[in-house]
């Protein structure tokens, strides 16, 4: 069988895709090869600064891009309440919304704007709440989809709901794969919502398995020079490239025959890297139903955005 590639990606002119994270990474990526296949890509930033320079960067590399640059920050549940507002005043249909924004072991403990753990608040919960304020668009366009961005890393961790914001011991690490174990239980559990009742909307998942990003260098910072550079040799070894670590959910936001409720990832040994895509399996926790019904009710108490 050939390997997938991103020359396979169908036509996607007329659609609009909204790209958290748009502005470096894995969402650079992504953004630029759905603009590549005539896609209008929404760029969904924390710094518009950044953004306006992702969106310069792309034009350059895509003649004619249609992009927009908005202001997202999936810290803050008003400013995801307001991005929401805006685009689907001027987006009445939305096609694929690509959940990829994500925080990375920020060392000490710290909160978004609601008093949410920020790995918990920004990685699950800011796209809980926007993908359930963009559901009537993306119920109106045409094979719409959800990809929501996991890490091989969730299978390591567990959702205490005890605990959920890591408020007892906390571990950066911990919190950062408990918060993609809750992404991932999301994916799964809005796959079957949509599909109780009857909605067009697709729920995929991917992981990029480990792929050089902007988020490694940021979750180093607290570390000593020298710990720095022996991490940044180790990973970068170990790394793939954004270019393959994006390839996952590019197929999932875009092969005609995926699936509500498949995980995709990278095809090499153990999920880590690779030049292909496979279907890869979640973690036995994440396919609970009674852990995401929970999960689900939690959250819609927390962002206070109930859906399905």
């Amino acid at each position: 069988m050939a390997v997938w590639n991103t020359r396979q990606i169908p036509d996607q002119h007329g659609r609009v895709a909204v790209v958290t994270g748009a502005n470096s990474g894995l969402g650079l990526v992504t953004a630029t090869q759905l603009a590549r296949h005539r896609a209008k890509v929404v760029l969904a930033v924390r710094d518009t600064t950044a953004g306006e320079r992702a969106r310069a960067r792309i034009r350059t590399a895509v003649t004619g891009a249609d992009l927009e640059v908005r202001h997202l920050d999936l810290a803050s549940l008003a400013s995801v309440q307001a991005f929401a507002k805006e685009l689907t005043a001027e987006h009445p249909a939305i096609d694929l919304l690509i959940n990829n924004a994500g925080v990375l072991n920020l060392g000490a403990a710290r909160t978004t704007a609601d008093g949410f753990e920020l790995h918990m608040g920004t990685n699950m919960l800011g796209h809980f709440a926007l993908t359930g304020l963009l559901l009537d668009p993306l119920g109106h366009a045409d094979a719409p989809r959800v990809i929501n961005i996991s890490s091989i890393t969730h299978k390591k961790a567990h959702l205490d709901f005890d605990d959920l914001m890591s408020h007892h011991a906390y571990d950066a690490n911990h919190a950062y794969n408990r918060s993609k174990l809750a992404s991932t239980v999301f994916g799964l559990e809005l796959d079957r919502r949509l599909r109780d009742t009857g909605s067009p909307v697709r729920s995929v998942l991917a992981h990029p398995g480990m792929s050089r990003s902007n988020l490694n260098p940021r979750a180093l910072r607290e570390r000593s020079l020298f710990q720095q550079l022996m991490a940044q040799a180790i990973l970068w070894v170990l790394q793939a490239p954004s270019e393959q670590g994006a390839l996952p959910q590019l197929y999932a936001a875009t092969a005609p025959e995926v699936r509500g409720g498949q995980f995709f990832g990278p095809s090499g040994l153990k999920e880590m890297r690779g030049r292909d895509v496979k279907e890869v399996q979640p973690g036995a926790e994440a396919t609970h139903p009674e852990t995401g019904h929970r999960l689900w009710t939690e959250a819609e108490q927390l962002t206070g955005v109930a859906y399905l």
